[in-house]
């Protein structure tokens, strides 16, 4: 009888352990989602927002949200707006590490963060660099754009990232990366726009040289006048402060 019992009580304790086994090992190896990274850092980065969104006098979650990045000023500056408002400047935040030149990105491996008209394609929780925020490039714009040039491989994964290293994508840092991936995921990334250029537009030209092709200097153009939408004047207490604006050269101006 007590031999029955031992090998009962071994069954038990093989099966308690498989399944123990078997759950830790689901949880571990289960990729963290959207839900998870909010639930871990939604909390601290809403309580750091919302001062900001009351100071704008925009209700939080706001129902759009833009993002202007300035290549050269390495800037982030967000922008939202609520049914009652329009758009208005929320906060700014410093790109630490953004790896290329002016200009759009063209190729795999040319190290350039794009410039142009983008969106959110998907918010990334299991990220290398802390979180991240995919923007999706190429677009429409740059697909007819090298098909005109004949060029293929344009490359991709492009982020939003947090850490303060970067080829090719703009890395933020860790808490700023929290502030936006919660905001996006609170708002909804099917309201966000994204804006990247060469440099502020709205307060200096971009760097036109003899060898700029016409299709950039109209990128540009296009870039400006969708930056024109957030005046720079009400970002005036901001690290920047306010900077008369110049404007875009002419498509004529090209060679």
């Amino acid at each position: 009888m007590n031999r029955r019992r031992w090998l009962i009580a071994l069954a038990v304790l093989v099966v308690v352990t498989a399944a123990s086994y078997a759950i830790l090992t689901y949880v571990v190896r289960r990729e963290r989602t959207v839900a998870d990274a909010v639930a871990i850092y939604g909390g601290a980065a809403r309580a750091r927002l919302k001062p900001f969104f009351a100071r704008a006098h925009v209700a939080y979650p706001p129902r759009r949200i833009a993002f202007l990045i300035f290549k050269k000023e390495r800037r982030l500056v967000v922008w939202a707006r609520d049914d009652k408002s329009g758009w208005r400047f929320i906060r700014d935040y410093a790109v630490l590490a953004a790896s290329g030149r002016s200009g759009p990105k063209q190729r795999q491996g040319d190290y350039q963060v794009p410039e142009g008209l983008y969106r959110i394609a998907l918010l990334n929780p299991s990220s290398s660099y802390h979180l991240s925020m995919l923007v999706d490039y190429p677009n429409a714009f740059d697909r007819a754009q090298a098909q005109r040039d004949h060029r293929t491989n344009l490359g991709g994964d492009i982020f939003i990232h947090g850490k303060n290293v970067s080829i090719g994508c703009v890395a933020v840092g860790d808490p700023a990366i929290e502030e936006l991936f919660t905001l996006a995921a609170d708002s909804g990334i099917a309201r966000m726009k994204i804006i990247l250029a060469p440099n502020d537009l709205r307060i200096a030209s971009p760097p036109v040289e003899q060898t700029t092709p016409l299709w950039i200097l109209r990128l540009w153009q296009s870039i400006a006048a969708a930056l024109h939408e957030f005046p720079i004047e009400l970002e005036s207490n901001s690290a920047v402060g306010v900077i008369g604006r110049t404007k875009v050269p002419s498509a004529k101006m090209a060679p």
